[in-house]
């Protein structure tokens, strides 16, 4: 892939404030903000596939500038449109987008001596190749950003990726992996360590084609106790905020901030505040004033953490939500180390105008005069 040239950004306080620096007031975003509550959304999605929307650069650039231009003025980043399932497609899974079910695998993971398993292991994945689209679709977008704001890339961790290519789809049970884990617990962590070296390759090529921060959704942490954390999740996210900065070097391109959301680990606070990546995502049950607490003076930025049910309620809720947010960390006194979101992505059938309002209250009550 060739170097892009960028016009010159014009909005760096998300970076700012993901490198630990005192700011103005603090950056706001949120997870799924480009999604299926825009009816822009469905407008440009048309009759297509979830997967064909990510797989076309041109669909995928429009569909992450849209909230941006919504809500212009009002969020201080955009998140490419893509899924963190590409990476398995890139392994050679099958995934479909079942219409309100979500992920399927036709063909899950059965055990480590499945013929699929053995192939996965074997299998060299030209990350570059296989993912190529998703590339495009990020230096389309930087263009087309025209430096309002800069863009996230991320992918799966890769202890969620796994669940996903076990389970099948989304579950309530786990048993798949957690059959894998404590049945296979040494090719369950064979298949960590390749996934997580596909995620390296796979975020380092995504700042490469313009991407200016990376965060590694770990969406079902919280499924882990705390000591099978430290065994399936944990060295492999550490594994990442370790390598990457790495392999950017390696490929001359500057180092741009890692975020880690490890969803539902609450009990990681801690550790996670010492695997080398910058900044944290927080679900809604964390307390902030606590892990404020928590991190101590260490230079890590919180990202979070507003219960994205909010949004379903009264505007007088959300001011609640917005002002204990503000007080539990800490804002008036710091002036850093926290950037605004949800919980976890914006859940279906919420009022874009409901959204505003919390970016707008945001604003209002972190405004200095």
């Amino acid at each position: 892939m060739a170097e892009h040239s960028f016009p010159p950004l014009k909005n760096d306080l998300l970076l700012r404030a993901a490198r630990g620096e005192t700011v103005e007031r603090p950056p706001i975003w949120v997870m799924r903000q480009a999604g299926r509550y825009l009816p822009e959304y469905h407008e440009a999605k048309g009759g297509r596939d979830f997967f064909e929307c990510c797989r076309s650069p041109e669909i995928a650039s429009t569909l992450t500038l849209q909230p941006i231009e919504r809500f212009g003025g009002l969020i201080d980043a955009a998140i490419i449109f893509s899924d963190i399932l590409v990476i398995p497609q890139a392994m050679g899974m099958t995934v479909e987008m079942v219409d309100k079910k979500g992920p399927h695998f036709p063909d899950p993971l059965q055990t480590p001596q499945d013929k699929q398993y053995i192939e996965l292991m074997e299998r060299h994945v030209d990350v570059a190749k296989e993912l190529d689209y998703v590339y495009k679709a990020i230096t389309l977008t930087r263009k087309k950003l025209d430096g309002r704001v800069p863009l996230f890339g991320f992918t799966g961790a890769p202890w969620t990726l796994l669940c996903y290519m076990v389970e099948g789809g989304g579950t309530k049970l786990f048993k798949q992996v957690k059959t894998w884990i404590y049945k296979y617990p040494e090719e369950t962590k064979a298949l960590l360590q390749k996934i997580s070296e596909l995620c390296v390759e796979y975020l380092a090529l995504q700042v490469k084609a313009g991407a200016q921060i990376v965060q590694v959704f770990d969406s079902w942490a919280g499924e882990l106790s705390p000591s099978s954390f430290k065994k399936f999740s944990q060295p492999y996210l550490a594994y990442i905020a370790k390598h990457l900065p790495l392999r950017l070097k390696e490929l001359g391109l500057e180092q741009v901030p890692m975020v880690v959301f490890p969803k539902g680990a609450w009990y990681a606070l801690d550790a996670c505040a010492d695997m080398g990546y910058q900044v944290i995502g927080m679900d809604w049950l964390h307390d902030p004033a606590e892990a404020v607490k928590i991190i101590g003076d260490r230079p890590v930025v919180l990202q979070g953490n507003a219960d994205p049910g909010v949004l379903y309620g009264s505007h007088e809720s959300i001011t609640d939500v917005v002002t204990e947010m503000v007080k539990g960390f800490s804002w008036a006194e710091r002036k850093k180390g926290w950037i605004v979101n949800l919980g976890h992505g914006i859940t279906p059938f919420v009022n874009p105008d409901d959204l505003k309002f919390f970016f707008q209250e945001i604003h209002r009550l972190t405004k200095t005069d």
